[in-house]
């Protein structure tokens, strides 16, 4: 997470109805942290060589480029009218969405999008933008999606990795910005075998089992009470499929933390399995936290 003095939350956005949602969320967002927000919009028509101005004889008003200036300032508008004397400011960028934002992630301290942009295939997928974006951003990531609930605790997912950890740390310093409840939730399968070429054994002891996977949820807790010592922090380890529980923990969330990768993630390339299911299925918005690369 970058904390540098004068990270700005980010939104992106461009005029799409998830955008807006986005917009509210990051103005509270960056009210809850003190810090500015900066609305950005990436152009990408200078890069397909379309015409931006106005035509001769265009109504006042027309023209790519006018409309961009607009959408933004909407935005702004937005954001202030959310969170009344927030400092916000907004900037249009030359290039592709994701790729505009990606470049704003190094100083960001958070980064809010919306999971469908304009043209989305709605219900069926999360956007392609919000995907990219969640994978790569050296920042951490909050997708609108969902139900919006002003109440409610703060989940997030635990495995024992170490970006597991980062997302402990992010979803608790969460937790206590919003004065809610920490609910970590482990999930748990079968056991892993310890090493390349061994088997995992076909009897084992499901006490110890449990027993083993709290120990891993605790130890990945670490810490955390010293560190917010006024945060109610509630465990919970399950057998399941960690997408699945996860969001079945959302219906009643008011936020979702998930690590970028966790167990067996190809870092840097793709997004976790995980995170990828909560992305499209979760009934809250999303946060996905990744390693510093």
């Amino acid at each position: 997470m970058n904390s540098a003095d004068g990270a700005a939350v980010v939104v992106g956005v461009d005029g799409s109805e998830p955008a807006q949602r986005a917009i509210r969320l990051a103005a509270v967002e960056a009210a809850r942290r003190n810090r500015a927000l900066r609305v950005v919009h990436g152009f990408i028509w200078p890069l397909l060589h379309v015409p931006l101005d106005a035509p001769a004889g265009a109504p006042p008003g027309a023209g790519l480029r006018h409309q961009a200036e607009q959408l933004v300032a909407d935005a702004v508008a937005e954001a202030e009218a959310t969170v009344p004397g927030l400092r916000v400011s907004g900037e249009i960028i030359d290039g592709e969405a994701a790729a505009v934002l990606l470049g704003e992630s190094p100083t960001a301290v958070l980064i809010v999008l919306g999971d469908r942009g304009l043209g989305g295939f709605a219900a069926l997928v999360v956007g392609s933008v919000a995907v990219q974006v969640a994978t790569h951003a050296d920042c951490p990531v909050l997708v609108a999606r969902g139900s919006d609930r002003a109440d409610g605790p703060v989940v997030v997912g635990v495995d024992g990795s170490p970006v597991s950890r980062l997302a402990v740390e992010f979803a608790a310093e969460e937790a206590a910005l919003r004065g809610a409840e920490l609910v970590a939730v482990h999930a748990y399968r079968h056991p892993t075998s310890g090493g390349p070429g061994d088997m995992q054994p076909l009897v084992y002891d499901e006490n110890e089992l449990r027993d083993e996977e709290r120990r891993v949820l605790a130890e990945s807790l670490a810490g955390i009470a010293e560190r917010w010592p006024d945060l109610t922090v509630r465990q919970t380890t399950r057998r399941g499929k960690a997408g699945r529980l996860l969001t079945e923990a959302s219906a009643e969330a008011q936020l979702l933390v998930v690590g970028g990768h966790g167990r067996g993630g190809l870092a840097g390339l793709l997004l976790g399995s995980v995170s990828h299911d909560v992305l499209h299925h979760a009934d809250c918005p999303v946060a996905v936290v990744r390693a510093p690369r």
